[in-house]
């Protein structure tokens, strides 16, 4: 099957989410540029000021909870929830990749002025979860999205914090099913909507290796527990314009430090650089999707007028597919399997509706470079 990709970014029509019109342009480049020229800003920041002045009516201790990681975005939404006078609660997963750079710049973040949980979960448990799901669905991240989701819903019942404020708004960003009524909203409906959670629950991963007690901090408060708790949790990104460069600049002013050697994987050396085992995420929607983390970011680029698809075309051929090798012996070191069995998984999860071979190589038909150097099979490379 041929793929297609947008004339406008450089994001194909596999990546979830995307859909090509018949102009050739996608949804989210349709979508950013109806967002630029028709949304309110004023308005829907009046209607971000309401939603403050609610929680801080109905508190009983903190404002709110800010899930953070210690990244550019974290370090945006801390400081314009303080300029809203909130008192801020940050929240964070404590991810087991965590490397010596996100430890610094998570210190930083927590010198803007708040109290911090760094939520720990037990290292084995994470480690068996980790390699189960990567080796049933080809995401070692769904054990991270579940923790970063759960663990700051359930803190907001708990300690009856009446709003999470999370950051970007992934539909308008990256594009999503424009028929939601609740693009604001993080909630129960939106987790079960949500790609990367596989469509599954924690308690659905229950098994000899893991058991309910092992799953425990991964489980979001019930639907009506959170609902009678009335939290609100928004993403600050439908109420504010979102770009990465207003949060690094930010960031950066309040000690953020980028990463010297540059990029772990895409464009930029800002961002997945806190933690050594996201790079492995990443990796997989090559296998999956035909496109990488490197796509996204040059898109984000284009609809913000930096770029031009021609640069970012430039750009793709002269990085290439960014296989993040170093960061993959780690992950396969946590996780106690081998570079072996990581290959094997790669070529499991190959998508054969978009990759083809073609004189002993994978190809992807449609791809926007033609000169591109395409791989022989991941086993072969392994052997």
């Amino acid at each position: 099957m041929s793929v297609t990709f947008c004339q406008s970014c450089v994001l194909p029509d596999s990546r979830p989410g995307i859909r090509i019109g018949t102009d050739g342009i996608c949804n989210a480049c349709h979508g950013h540029t109806a967002n630029r020229q028709t949304i309110d800003w004023h308005a829907r920041e009046n209607e971000l000021s309401a939603i403050v002045d609610d929680a801080v009516g109905r508190k009983a201790g903190y404002d709110c909870i800010v899930p953070v990681s210690g990244g550019k975005d974290s370090f945006w939404q801390v400081i314009r929830c303080q300029q809203l006078g909130m008192k801020v609660l940050a929240v964070t997963w404590k991810s087991p990749g965590r490397n010596a750079l996100g430890q610094a710049n998570l210190d930083a973040l927590v010198r803007l002025g708040v109290d911090h949980i760094d939520f720990s979960i037990d290292p084995s448990v994470e480690s068996r979860f980790m390699r189960k799901t990567l080796i049933e669905t080809g995401s070692s991240a769904v054990p991270m999205h579940l923790a970063i989701f759960a663990i700051p819903m359930k803190l907001a019942v708990r300690f009856r914090i009446p709003l999470i404020v999370w950051g970007e708004s992934p539909f308008m960003e990256y594009g999503g099913n424009e028929g939601d009524s609740d693009l604001n909203l993080l909630n129960h409906a939106w987790l079960k909507r949500h790609g990367i959670l596989q469509g599954r629950e924690a308690l659905d991963w229950i098994g000899d290796d893991l058991t309910a007690a092992d799953l425990e901090p991964y489980c979001p408060p019930s639907e009506a527990g959170f609902q009678a708790a009335d939290v609100r949790s928004i993403f600050l990104g439908y109420y504010l314009p979102w770009d990465p460069e207003t949060s690094l600049r930010a960031a950066e002013a309040h000690g953020f430090q980028r990463r010297v050697e540059g990029p772990k994987i895409g464009l930029y050396d800002y961002a997945d650089i806190d933690c050594d085992f996201i790079s492995v995420h990443h990796w997989f929607k090559w296998a999956k999707f035909g496109f990488t983390r490197l796509f996204d970011n040059l898109s984000l680029e284009i609809r913000n007028g930096r770029m031009t698809r021609d640069e970012a075309l430039a750009t793709i051929r002269r990085l290439g597919h960014q296989k993040p090798v170093a960061d993959i012996e780690r992950a396969c070191a946590f996780m106690g399997i081998t570079s072996g069995e990581f290959a094997a998984l790669e070529e499991k999860f190959r998508n054969r509706d978009i990759w083809s071979m073609q004189d002993g190589r994978w190809i992807i038909d449609g791809f926007p470079i033609a000169e591109w150097v395409w791989e022989r099979p991941v086993l072969e490379e392994a052997a």
